[in-house]
């Protein structure tokens, strides 16, 4: 079959129109194939790692040291202590003149802090700095460790609060005796006097209105955390 001139042309201006079509519709399917990037452009890596964004580390409350607020938080989880909207953590790195019992709301984060005494076989020299802890009958120390809160009882300071320790470091505390309980010798009029608070025998002497308000806040089994830092 021949072809005239025109028929020529007409056919072939439909094949350049047929190559147009399919060319862009190429280019839409594979930019980055058919259509270079521009320079400088970065290709995303497929398999590139997302980086580890980082945790935030819940900071001590104000007043309190954050190694030993670790302490009593690792403490309350390794005795599975159920009450867990407050604590008491008594800080005998400071002098008994300082305020040293943290009642802190865990919820909220808010701290009440109190003062409270030392035992007099920690202090031998009354010195007003807690030298040593001790478990031991007949030893008046103060004892590390954690604690929770027992029943009320009517003793020789009046209302008072009994404790158990659940250490191998103040697991004697209820044979020995040691309770919350008020003294005059825990009065801030102590520290105007003599510079610092007199010696329990081993017990968390406070101000008869601070412990009132570490006992109503911290009854019903709640923890109570003693230590020292180095």
């Amino acid at each position: 079959m021949s072809l005239n001139r025109r028929e020529m042309l007409r056919l072939g201006a439909a094949g350049a129109g047929g190559l147009i079509l399919s060319s862009a519709a190429v280019s839409q399917a594979l930019p980055g194939v058919l259509l270079p990037k521009p320079a400088g452009a970065a290709v995303p890596n497929p398999l590139a790692s997302v980086p580890a964004q980082p945790v935030a580390t819940p900071a001590a409350p104000i007043g309190i040291d954050a190694q030993l607020f670790a302490r009593a938080k690792a403490a309350m989880d390794q005795h599975r202590i159920w009450a867990r909207d407050s604590i008491g953590i008594a800080d005998f790195s400071k002098e008994s003149s300082e305020p040293r019992f943290h009642v802190v709301n865990l919820q909220n984060g808010t701290v009440e802090t109190h003062l409270v005494a030392h035992g007099r076989g920690s202090d031998p020299s009354h010195s007003g700095m807690l030298q040593r802890f001790s478990n031991d009958f007949g030893s008046y120390a103060t004892s590390e460790g954690t604690y929770v809160t027992d029943d009320y009882y009517h003793g020789k300071y009046g209302l008072s609060m009994r404790v158990r320790g659940l250490d191998w470091s103040n697991n004697n505390a209820e044979p020995r005796a040691i309770v919350i309980h008020n003294a005059w010798y825990a009065e801030p009029e102590m520290i105007a006097q003599h510079g610092m608070l007199g010696r329990s025998e081993g017990c968390f002497a406070m101000p008869r209105k601070s412990q009132y308000e570490v006992m109503r806040k911290l009854a019903g089994g709640r923890m109570i955390y003693a230590d020292k830092l180095a």
